[in-house]
């Protein structure tokens, strides 16, 4: 498993991270994925305070126990659950910022998160306050480095230039290329790019036809248009999810691909996709077959 360097940080992550949104509360189950994962050279590993109302983090933690040293470890923060209300509501202020990091780190079972992301935010938040206690919680050994989850030009121009934040999480895929404008922009500001959303809901693995059963639209592709370009896909490269993996990848700016997987078997096959996406290196008919939007929102 190769490994790339996170914006300008002296943090090295594998090119596949392994998300916890999709593990198992099963502590055996989830276990046996993050144990696979670990043995295939896997070191990054994607959760949020917002998944299962905190039992990911938990879970996460205590599975990786005494291998906590082996991996570089992710978490969020910003969407925030009140007592006696259903749902969450968002709440990035400094002071429940520093409440939250205090909850993670517990649940996580760790001294300290190595990659701390704000879990969205709109251009009316107190960006000098956010990035002030970001950088305090560095200052205190908390944390190691921090960015933020967002698809939204107008918050990424007002983050990154006044922080030193090192990671952008966004939904990249064939399918959603609307981030490459921003690639270069990103690079340039000291961070890297992590992927979600790579194989598209599954549309761009090779169980592609029995996915186009429940999905039948995806993004900017209406159902007309959907199914035939991924036929097209199919019939110009033999292996659909290696070419996901690659098609991602082959961006500079781009440190890791987040995936996730509910059982062994996904995982062994993302790994095998993995594999099969080394050799792969023209992306020209990709890049013919698929849309190159940009956002029309938040700019």
């Amino acid at each position: 498993m190769k490994k790339r360097q996170l914006g300008s940080s002296d943090l090295f992550i594998s090119e596949i991270s392994l998300g916890g949104m999709s593990l198992s509360t099963d502590k055996e189950q989830a276990a046996s994925i993050v144990d696979m994962a670990l043995d295939a050279g896997i070191n990054y590993f994607d959760t949020a305070d917002l998944y299962d109302f905190g039992v990911n983090e938990a879970i996460i933690g205590e599975t990786l126990g005494k291998r906590r040293q082996d991996i570089i470890l992710a978490t969020k923060v910003g969407n925030r659950l009140t007592e006696g209300v259903d749902g969450w509501h968002w709440d990035a202020s400094p002071s429940y910022i520093k409440e939250a990091v205090h909850a993670s780190l517990q649940r996580l079972g760790t001294d300290y998160i190595d990659v701390y992301q704000l879990h969205g935010g709109t251009i009316e938040d107190d960006w000098d306050g956010i990035i002030h206690t970001f950088e305090d919680l560095k200052k205190d050994g908390l944390i190691r480095a921090y960015g933020i989850s967002s698809i939204r030009p107008n918050v990424l121009q007002r983050f990154l230039p006044a922080s030193s934040a090192k990671i952008v999480m966004m939904q990249y895929s064939m399918l959603d290329r609307r981030p490459e404008e921003w690639f270069d922009f990103i690079g340039n500001e000291g961070a890297s790019v992590v992927t979600r959303g790579t194989v598209a809901k599954g549309l761009l693995t090779n169980t592609w036809k029995e996915r186009l059963q429940r999905e039948h639209s995806y993004n900017a592709y209406t159902a007309a248009e959907l199914a035939p370009t991924l036929a097209s896909l199919a019939k110009h490269y033999d292996d659909l999810h290696a070419l996901a993996l690659a098609f991602n990848l082959k961006e500079t700016a781009i440190a890791s691909t987040v995936v996730g997987a509910s059982s062994q078997e996904q995982l062994a096959q993302t790994l095998t996709a993995y594999e099969n996406s080394l050799g792969l290196l023209d992306f020209a008919t990709a890049k013919q077959l698929t849309k190159a939007e940009q956002y029309q929102d938040h700019r």
